[in-house]
């Protein structure tokens, strides 16, 4: 069996460590060899469904011991992961089913009713045994005991990843074996992951940031400590009782543990076992930076940017974190980073151009989107006029991230824009990030920030910027600090309140600007 896959992984946790402790959720918790065991059981009737070769089974529940268990076991068989996010709605669901064709799908007794309501004619399989004749996890315990053997290929496909973005129309990201673990060797190695830390399973697996906390753990024969973040309460108690480590976050994560009475927050010193946060997936601002930092103390703050082609491509280095909040970092272990223009030219320090991902940990592509492909994954020629391309690969690809950034005169970047989202008026191409990055920093009241451009034939596009604080805000109060911090043509020509704002159901860390459009245009 191929030394880079995750199977590999777990059987060698189980020789060296079997009686530590693997996962934790509330008050259960299972070793190494019982992981094991429940996977090796999980793997073999998955095998006996007898599928075709790199068939795709999605994984449709909610957090638990068993998913994890179901994500290992497909991951120890020749077919294919496709993780599924609980907060999908059932035709979301059915277009992933039917873009990636899923022969099987694994869930449990809530989402089971979502399933039945949608046209799936493959196997379903409960972790709870129901009345409805469905195969279940608690019924392969009992009945396969059988030894449970297999040869993973590491440069065979692993998982399809999909992220419902702001269009609606989700495209899946094909990961490989091999990818899998290079990203949890990459991640140990610069966070300094330790054998006895336990990592906070906070995140949802159904991206590659989340799925990265359990190889993670797998990689260093760490313990993962699963939660699910409902009220900030809860999770400092998880962080409290579990002696949780190392806690990977998302920036609206951040937000919402220090949105309410800080008098609730624990102790600092009840902290102390935290050394290691991260965070990726947005925008991380000061504030956050220094929330964290005073409860917890003792812990090195990374900063991480990650591509949806790509696992990632930089981090900020916790020295760095105080100085240069705003700074996406610098490129990780094995990754080179290039600023293009549109001349293919490389940019000067501070002029904004795409980013370029060359080296490790690019995906394979995106899956049956050949468009999509072919406007991301580039020759490494259009690197010629900046690099010595002689006696390299000829073939060798690069990503092309569509990320619009540019690099100080330490050589740190900085994150402007995606390049589908820039609003074009008055002449100008203006970042909404650039936008909402100062209402951040200066506006403290506002909880939540979009900014958009919608039709206007006078001038492209009008400035809109939605907002949501405890309570509103005067219009005239938001332009007058904005003026202070923006050029004339980048103020929003309209501010409007809303005590929420929508998000998108598969990443509750992104709002839904589309839904706030057609509200606005109806």
């Amino acid at each position: 069996m191929s030394i880079n896959c995750i199977r590999a992984l777990l059987e060698k946790a189980v020789q060296t460590d079997g009686e530590k402790t693997a996962l934790i959720y509330n008050d259960q918790s299972i070793s190494y060899s019982q992981l094991y065991t429940k996977v090796n059981q999980v793997a073999f009737y998955l095998n006996e469904l007898d599928l075709e070769k790199r068939a795709r089974i999605g994984i449709y529940s909610d957090k638990g011991i068993e998913q994890v268990v179901a994500i290992l076991a497909i991951l120890s068989t020749d077919y294919i992961l496709v993780p599924l996010t609980k907060m999908l709605k059932s035709e979301q669901v059915e277009y992933i089913i039917k873009d990636c064709d899923i022969k099987c799908i694994i869930t449990d007794k809530l989402k089971l009713e979502n399933i039945e309501e949608i046209d799936f004619d493959g196997h379903i399989i409960s972790y709870e045994t129901t009345n409805r004749e469905k195969a279940s996890f608690e019924e392969i315990y009992k009945y396969y005991n059988k030894p449970y053997e297999c040869d993973i290929n590491g440069h065979n496909n692993a998982l399809i990843t999909y992220s419902f973005g702001m269009t609606g129309t989700p495209k899946g990201i094909v990961i490989s074996h091999r990818n899998l673990i290079d990203s949890a060797r990459v991640v140990s190695q610069y966070l300094k992951l330790e054998h006895d830390d336990v990592i906070s399973g906070l995140l949802t697996f159904n991206l590659d940031y989340g799925l990265n906390q359990i190889f993670c753990a797998l990689y260093k024969k760490a313990t993962l400590a699963l939660h699910r973040f409902i009220l900030a309460d809860d999770f400092f108690n998880h962080v409290i009782n579990d002696k949780v480590s190392v806690i990977p976050l998302m920036p609206i994560d951040i937000s919402q543990m220090f949105e309410d009475d800080l008098h609730r927050i624990p102790s600092a010193e009840l902290f102390d076992s935290v050394k290691t946060i991260t965070s990726s997936g947005g925008n991380v601002t000061a504030k956050m930076i220094a929330d964290c930092k005073k409860t917890f103390q003792k812990a090195d703050f990374y900063s991480m940017h990650g591509l949806t082609e790509a696992f990632r491509s930089t981090y900020l280095d916790p020295s760095q974190v105080q100085i240069r909040p705003d700074s996406i970092g610098k490129a990780i272990p094995d990754v080179e980073l290039y600023v293009l223009n549109e001349e293919g030219k490389e940019c000067g320090v501070r002029e904004v151009g795409e980013l370029i991902h060359r080296g490790g940990y690019i995906y394979r592509g995106f899956w049956n989107a050949p468009e999509q492909n072919a406007k991301r994954y580039k020759s490494v020629q259009i690197l010629k006029e900046i690099v010595n391309l002689d006696g390299q690969l000829s073939d060798e690809i690069v990503v092309a991230t569509g990320d619009y950034v540019y690099k100080d005169e330490e050589g740190y970047f900085y994150f402007v824009s995606r390049d589908d989202d820039m609003i074009k008026t008055r002449g100008y191409r203006v970042s909404p990030y650039e936008i909402e990055s100062v209402v951040a920093k200066n506006i403290p009241q506002i909880s939540q920030c979009a900014v958009f451009g919608l039709e206007n034939e006078l001038i492209e596009e009008e400035i809109v910027m939605v907002y949501s604080a405890l309570s509103e805000i005067s219009g005239e109060e938001v332009l007058f600090e904005l003026k202070k911090h923006l050029a004339s043509y980048m103020i929003p020509s309209k501010v409007i309140y809303k005590r929420s704002l929508p998000l998108v159901q598969s990443d509750k860390n992104k709002i839904n600007k589309d839904e706030l459009k057609e509200e606005l245009t109806a």
